[in-house]
């Protein structure tokens, strides 16, 4: 019979096993606000280009006068979920101007992102019904299936040719209700999702269509209101999830956004709300005020695009392999984790922090550099940053 210790070994073999294979990952500490430049516990100041801090709002002024606001009038906390007492007006005025935000009936907010899309699809959907998730769907999204009874289906990344082919078999299998669900943009690739053409299969089909938000809410779309803008199909879509950790001011806290009769029931049974502390008031006082900023002028979001657009056609000019795309997550195709490693560090050394990401995060083979550019980054820092790629590039015989 195995032992507690035999336990405790087999742990350490697999932690060995992924340092052999080159696919250990870190954790560096930085010491300062998150920013376009920041500080490393060594004394370091480097271009931070690997933030989902695509707006600069993690450290803005107004926000943070906005979360000290919040913080000194409300609390640190509610010690509570929120249907026993953990309910303050500021999280109705969000749920509501998140709401008119994303073009929804009603919003509820969750701990996190994660959690929304944890909590979502079992409360929703039974056996009797069928999910329909694209291939490269984020972890929350796919966890939140697997919690689900209702049948699944699995179409290619980013193939409608294939969406079609399992919306079929969903009927084929007797399928009650159909959902399809898709990131609107993915995070590892940068792919903005067609969500035009997907809304119409779903009509097609009588489907309904659900989207994760995280990596557009705030500045995708001519107003910054997400893939569903961008894509020509602002307030058609059934089902929004979102985060509040990235773009809309970068702490914590999640969101789904949808018909008032979907969010009730999500009131009523969706566990993550239900047994999870509410979200924070100052994080609650500072998303009001990013949406403030937001919906006074597009000023932010410009600056993003312009940031991105002149960074990817730097790399491009370096001779980097680069993921095609119109979006800040510009992926720098390195194809092996070790060498993904390697340049991470080196251009750390050269004062660039950008992280590879490597099998499982991406399918094997498919290492890369994700470098995510912000609004808050000056053109000063971009070309440092470009000077770093094309030097540590050759040095390591990624590009000639």
């Amino acid at each position: 019979m195995a032992t507690i210790e035999d336990f405790y070994g087999s742990v350490r073999n697999e932690l060995q096993s992924i340092k052999d294979a080159g696919l250990f990952k870190t954790e560096r500490v930085i010491t300062s606000p998150q920013s376009g430049r920041i500080s490393t516990e060594d004394g370091k100041q480097v271009v931070n280009l690997c933030a989902n801090n695509y707006l600069g709002l993690s450290s803005h002024p107004e926000v943070l006068a906005a979360a000290h606001e919040a913080l000194s009038a409300r609390g640190f906390g509610l010690s509570s979920v929120r249907f026993i007492c953990g309910t303050q007006d500021l999280h109705k005025q969000l749920e509501r101007r998140l709401s008119q935000f994303l073009g929804t009936e009603d919003t509820i907010l969750y701990g996190s992102a994660f959690d929304a899309n944890g909590g979502l699809f079992e409360t929703l959907l039974g056996a009797d019904d069928a999910i329909i998730s694209d291939a490269l769907n984020h972890a929350s999204i796919i966890d939140g299936i697997r919690l689900s009874k209702a049948k699944r289906f699995r179409y290619q990344h980013d193939d409608l040719d294939d969406l079609r082919r399992q919306l079929e078999a969903a009927d084929a299998a007797g399928a009650r209700f159909k959902l399809v669900f898709t990131d609107g943009v993915f995070s590892m690739d940068g792919t903005i999702a067609r969500l035009d053409q997907i809304r119409a299969i779903c009509d097609e089909f009588g489907a309904l269509l659900g989207i994760d938000e995280c990596h557009a809410s705030g500045f995708l779309g001519a107003r910054g209101r997400g893939t569903h803008e961008y894509r020509g199909v602002f307030g058609k879509i059934d089902i929004i999830t979102g985060t509040l950790g990235k773009a809309l001011g970068g702490a914590s806290g999640g969101f789904t956004s949808a018909r008032a009769e979907v969010v009730a029931l999500l009131r009523q049974r969706s566990c993550p709300y239900l047994f999870s502390n509410t979200v924070a008031p100052a994080i609650v006082g500072a998303t009001l005020k990013v949406l403030d900023l937001l919906e006074a002028d597009t000023s932010l979001r410009d600056q993003l695009e312009a940031n991105a657009q002149y960074f990817r056609a730097g790399l491009e000019a370096a001779g980097f392999d680069l993921k095609p795309g119109n979006h800040p997550i510009i992926p720098v195709m390195v194809y092996d984790s070790v060498r993904a490693q390697q340049l991470s560090q080196r251009l750390l050394e050269l004062g660039v922090y950008v992280v590879g990401f490597f099998y499982p995060v991406v399918p094997q083979g498919q290492a890369r550099i994700r470098v995510q550019v912000g609004a808050q980054h000056t053109r000063e820092q971009l070309d440092a940053a470009l000077a770093a790629f094309a030097q540590a590039g050759k040095e390591l015989g990624i590009t000639q």
